[in-house]
């Protein structure tokens, strides 16, 4: 698919979406939220990948929040930027994402990145959340998965007093999983991207959904249930002789499955 503000292309078993907009700081704008939900939605719907792989266009920026241009005056959906979309996409992916954070992560940026499964980031990238500097807050994605990460403490320190923090800080309190030099990023995430491509994808959609459904409620339950019990379920004896019986109007034969 040709897009306007984003990147997509494959390697092998691994999906790199890369945001296009070096020159605003890969900041995204309405229209890029929604391309990355549709490229996500794209890839969730494919068997080619295995895992996805999430950074930004240059060497300066993963992406230093959005920007609002475009949308009506108005306080309803239409007028607000759709990020919950890209977050909501990453989540209800069954494949792995891994953010590549090639420089700058602030503002909604960070909470991109927060959103992903894993972060690998190079040894000069920034981690920032500006949020109250600028008249704009966070209030979901952005404060519990980063309480999850990094403890209340920590995540409201981030929010309130919004410092800058390196690759090696944000190491040392869980924020990201690895750092490697500045010139091995693109190599090491792919080496990452590459071993965790080679795991069972069943399991580790799977775990990814057991992990979704803490925060996700009934929609984060029914992607495990139904996404990927339901069916096996339609597989086993017990739902073959029940969709039969049904079918033929006659009583299910208990005696072909346990109880």
């Amino acid at each position: 698919m040709a897009y306007e503000t984003i990147l997509y292309r494959e390697e092998g078993s691994v999906g790199i979406l890369t945001l296009n907009r070096p020159h605003d700081g890969n900041m995204f704008t309405p229209t890029t939220c929604l391309e990355v939900r549709d490229c996500i939605e794209a890839v969730r719907r494919e068997t080619r990948t295995r895992v996805l792989v999430l950074t930004g266009a240059g060497n300066r920026f993963f992406c230093i929040g959005g920007r609002k241009e475009g949308l009506p005056d108005s306080r309803l959906y239409a007028g607000v930027m759709p990020t919950l979309e890209m977050y909501e996409a990453i989540e209800r992916l069954q494949k792995p994402v891994i953010a590549s954070v090639n420089g700058y992560a602030v503002g909604g940026g960070h909470v991109l990145h927060v959103v992903c499964d894993l972060t690998i980031a190079k040894e000069s990238a920034v981690f920032r959340q500006v949020g109250p500097m600028m008249g704009s807050f966070d209030g979901g994605y952005g404060t519990w998965y980063l309480e999850d990460l990094i403890g209340k403490k920590r995540a409201k320190e981030m929010w309130f007093r919004n410092p800058k923090l390196t690759a090696a800080e944000a190491f040392a309190m869980g924020l990201v999983n690895k750092v490697v030099p500045d010139a091995e990023l693109a190599q090491a995430t792919m080496d990452m991207a590459l071993e965790i491509a080679e795991r069972g994808s069943f399991a580790l959609a799977s775990i990814k959904a057991a992990f979704g459904a803490k925060h996700q409620g009934v929609g984060g339950l029914s992607r495990l249930s139904h996404d990927l019990m339901l069916p096996g379920y339609y597989a086993s004896e017990e739902a073959r002789e029940l969709g039969s019986a049904f079918a033929g109007k006659r009583q299910p034969d208990t005696t072909k499955f346990g109880h």
